[in-house]
């Protein structure tokens, strides 16, 4: 069972029969006979084994796979509390899926991981529109804006939780075998201090953190400076660096009241963030795009934030359905 194995091709049968075992372990209660039966499995055909290999390899990828004595995986944090609550329509899809994974090796994980659909199969996500509150196992509360997605991976050694998409809001709780805590998003880490913070992705350049409580350390991902962002500060994180830091603002973090705060911020960025929280389409004529907004605007109420739009500045609100506004000029047609 050398490193061959996971470098040649794999049959796609092999691959999916592969996949199945994954899932079965993860959905179904695990005991000798069924550890028995995986083992078998793999003896019974080299390309059995070589797709196994290659299945540990590419769930390590993703951080998931543990082997016990090499007899058996079990899909880990990642994904693993979704899966278990899924349909069976869903872990067919999960199938699939790491099947083409299985397939296409570490590369083809590479890839997958980048695109912006890798969320779906995330421990903890929200819809648009959606914010959801949680207590973690170590007694921290996460809160999730709309739109995000989370994946929990606590160990003996951290606890940690990796942000795939959106934004969330952490109040720590201390941890007996002093456990660090972070929070990792693709441009790095963010490393409390014993505090409540929010961390939000802007883009795929930059996530923001904002302290209002205690202290972050960011570490950007490719070995920058870290930083230190101290409670009624905000900093801004790349990749390879993070930027210095600024005052907090209102409006940084206020979706962890459900509040949208402006203060004079244009009206094409305001419409921008409050689709967010939208479902459909809302869109800003560039003709009042640069309008002033402000203003305290409650989320769960995206109609009346439209409403107070208009009953504020020279707009109007075209509204063909719920799921399609456009704002335009009071001139427009």
């Amino acid at each position: 069972m050398g490193a061959s194995s996971t470098s040649s091709a794999i049959d796609a049968r092999a691959a999916r029969e592969a996949a199945e075992w994954l899932v079965r372990i993860q959905c179904e209660p695990q005991d000798a006979g069924q550890a028995q039966a995986l083992a078998r499995w793999r003896a019974a055909d080299p390309q059995h084994e070589a797709a196994w290999q290659r299945a540990e390899l590419v769930m390590g990828r993703v951080g998931t796979a543990t082997a016990p004595s090499g007899n058996g995986a079990a899909l880990g944090p990642l994904g693993a509390a979704a899966l278990r609550d899924a349909g069976s329509a869903r872990r067919r899809a999960t199938t699939q899926l790491l099947a083409a994974l299985i397939v296409a090796g570490p590369a083809g994980y590479l890839a997958w991981r980048a695109g912006p659909w890798s969320a779906w199969s995330a421990d903890v996500r929200t819809a648009t529109g959606e914010r959801r509150e949680l207590q973690l196992p170590d007694d921290s509360r996460m809160q999730l804006d709309t739109g995000s997605a989370v994946d929990i991976a606590f160990t003996a050694m951290e606890r940690r939780l990796l942000l795939r998409a959106g934004a969330v809001w952490i109040q720590t709780a201390a941890d007996a075998a002093g456990r660090p805590f972070l929070v990792q998003t693709p441009q790095g880490t963010a490393l409390a201090l014993g505090t409540r913070y929010a961390a939000r992705i802007l883009d795929d350049e930059s996530t923001l953190v904002v302290v209002r409580e205690g202290a972050v350390q960011l570490r950007p991902a490719r070995g920058g400076e870290p930083v230190r962002v101290s409670a009624g500060q905000q900093a801004r994180m790349g990749s390879g660096a993070a930027e210095p830091v600024q005052p907090a603002g209102l409006a940084s973090d206020g979706w962890t009241q459900g509040v949208l705060y402006a203060e004079k911020t244009p009206l094409g960025e305001f419409v921008a963030e409050l689709s967010r929280y939208r479902p459909g389409i809302l869109r800003c004529d560039p003709a009042v795009a640069r309008l002033p907004v402000s203003g305290a605007f409650q989320l769960r109420d995206t109609d009346q934030a439209l409403l107070a739009l208009a009953a504020s500045l020279p707009v109007r609100i075209h509204q063909r359905t719920r799921y399609w506004v456009q704002i335009s000029g009071l001139a427009a047609p």
